[in-house]
């Protein structure tokens, strides 16, 4: 006992305030702690606290599925022995030396990190949802940062991170060392294969009709999909792009045009359609939007249930099932607009446009000089989405000329109803469902607060998007005017105990893939593309995709190129000589 450190041997008058056992108790753990351990032993407790701390959600969802304990036990015990197997097996890769620790360390605290997110919003650690993380930024992480997070994890990763600060190392030769981590990984593996066979009759028809408890593999998966997400792109930039411009080229209507068209793309953020008081939500959360006379299709859905996923996906002539299968990167519909002559601008105030307007002229409205010019508009590096209005004019005068005067497409892609901090994406004035969410801790929060907070996201977007069509209004004499706004996915609000979006996309619910679809059109660009109105009214409950987005742009700016699919036009059925 004279080699444990002074602050944790009790002092005599502590003693005494203390039954014998329980100082006994307390010294003989003490001594367990501090005791020096070979780097694989060190590993294999470490793997033995993951399992037993860092995986409830697994074994709440494993409870929850089964329903009896003689059902879900045995799934418990089956998917325990691999996780414990394969966790060693991943440490043992590590157990080298005591400059691990910090690896061991971060990956405790990772682990901790995962769990709180499992737990408070029904997350699971798919590659998909890796890359969103990875691409988060600093306003997104910002928001999902809070009190009750700091001290889950702590409660989680500060005993092992103590722990692993304080235990001693065995020294050990390199080669022994060597040879000793091969055979704890060969067994760990063999464990691990072993259990698989012993327990297949259980866990093999649970892992196909519940394909998402092996992202609950906590930290398994979390290492495995941050790893998949971060290869993922050195693998893309070694792909050379596919070229989809050749044959594009603009439509008769240009040659003898009084105006150019001028088209608004908005890219809504994290909307449901079910919101929409547009699409007989019972709450009118868009009266702004009623009352211009838009059209708003109420059977659409996304390509993704994340901004990563859907955006590229929308752009995409692929469609969502050749986007997933693609084995090599496209042009997208910007290039193909761009490469026909026309003027083509992204404004962005969010994380970006995951590439999509790499190759067109593209700004942050968001940046840091925007945030110092607008202070009613931006808080933090987060702004509204009124700003993305502001200067319009200026920076298409910026644009080529010889672009503009024969056709303009600007896309807008909106902060919109992004989560969890959904109070924060409406100003004070439009804040009409009250008392609302005001945390981005969701389960502190009643579901009508929630709801309230959501709605009134929604609201502002309304208004936002009102804004628009006026603001294309004005610009009636110099071009023909519409607008099409379409949301990337939607989001859960605690349906099935589920939060946010980022489900895989077969396990996904419908509220994260039911997205709205609205079109204003009477500035003159319906009329010039020859679209009759009263068809186009008669067809808002026609089922569309993302997949239709692309078609639908080159047909409405009457863009010709191969790529185009008319069965896919949204509008192409509408098209007369004479619109209504």
């Amino acid at each position: 006992m004279s080699a444990l450190p002074p602050v944790f041997l009790p002092s005599r008058a502590a003693s005494s305030r203390f039954p014998p056992f329980l100082t006994d108790l307390t010294a003989r753990a003490v001594a367990w702690l501090d005791r020096p351990r070979s780097v694989r032993s060190v590993v294999c407790w470490l793997a033995v606290y993951l399992l037993l701390a860092a995986n409830w959600p697994l074994w709440a969802e494993l409870a929850r599925i089964g329903r009896a304990p003689s059902v879900y036990l045995p799934a418990v015990l089956g998917m325990a022995w691999l996780l414990l197997s394969g966790t060693v097996a991943l440490l043992a890769l590590t157990a080298w030396s005591r400059w691990m620790k910090p690896l061991w360390m971060a990956l405790v605290v990772v682990a901790a990190v995962v769990q709180y997110y499992a737990f408070a919003y029904r997350m699971v650690m798919d590659p998909s949802m890796a890359a969103s993380v990875l691409q988060t930024d600093p306003g997104e992480a910002r928001d999902l940062l809070s009190l009750r997070l700091l001290v889950s994890v702590l409660l989680v990763a500060a005993p092992a991170v103590l722990w692993l600060a304080r235990v001693p190392l065995l020294p050990e030769r390199w080669w022994p060392r060597l040879w000793r981590n091969a055979l704890l990984l060969i067994a760990a593996l063999a464990a691990c294969a072993a259990g698989a066979v012993a327990m297949s009759r259980v866990l093999a028809p649970l892992m196909r009709s519940e394909p998402h408890l092996r992202y609950m593999m906590n930290p398994l998966a979390a290492v495995y999909s941050t790893g998949a997400a971060a290869l993922r792109p050195m693998f893309q930039r070694s792909r050379p792009l596919l070229p989809i411009t050749a044959g594009a080229a603009l439509g008769p209507s240009y040659a003898a045009q009084a105006k150019p068209p001028l088209l608004v793309l908005v890219v809504g953020e994290t909307a449901r359609a079910d919101h929409f008081g547009l699409n007989g939500y019972a709450r009118d959360t868009t009266p702004e939007l009623a009352a211009r006379g838009v059209l708003s299709w109420r059977n659409v859905h996304s390509c993704g249930t994340s901004t990563l996923a859907s955006v590229p996906c929308m752009f995409s002539h692929l469609g969502r099932q050749g986007y997933e299968d693609r084995g090599s990167e496209h042009e997208n519909l910007l290039d193909v607009l761009q490469a026909a002559g026309l003027a083509v601008l992204w404004l962005d105030n969010q994380g970006g446009c995951k590439g999509v307007c790499e190759r067109v002229p593209h700004a942050q409205v968001n940046d840091a000089a925007a945030v110092a010019a607008h202070p009613a508009q931006c808080g933090g590096d987060e702004c509204l989405d009124a700003l993305l209005l502001e200067g319009l004019d200026r920076r298409i005068a910026a644009l080529p000329p010889e672009r503009t005067a024969r056709g303009v497409v600007l896309v807008l892609h909106q902060l919109g109803s992004h989560g969890p901090a959904y109070a924060k994406r409406s100003p004070q004035a439009f804040k009409r469902f009250l008392p609302e969410c005001r945390t981005n801790t969701l389960s502190e929060c009643s579901n009508a607060e929630l709801m309230n907070a959501y709605d009134n996201s929604i609201a502002y977007t309304d208004h936002f998007l009102a804004g628009t069509i006026d603001w294309l209004k004005a610009q009636s004499a110099r071009y023909d005017t519409g607008m099409l706004y379409m949301s990337d996915h939607g989001e859960s609000l605690g349906e099935y105990g589920l939060y946010l979006h980022g489900m895989p996309y077969r396990l996904a619910p419908e509220v994260q893939k039911h997205v709205p679809f609205v079109a204003w059109l009477d500035g003159g660009l319906g009329r010039r593309a020859g679209l009759a109105g009263g068809c186009l009214r008669a067809g808002t409950e026609a089922e569309l995709t993302h997949d239709n987005l692309y078609p639908t742009v080159l047909g409405l700016m009457d863009v010709r190129s191969p790529t185009y699919r008319g069965a896919l036009d949204a509008f192409a059925r509408c098209r007369a000589a004479d619109p209504a």
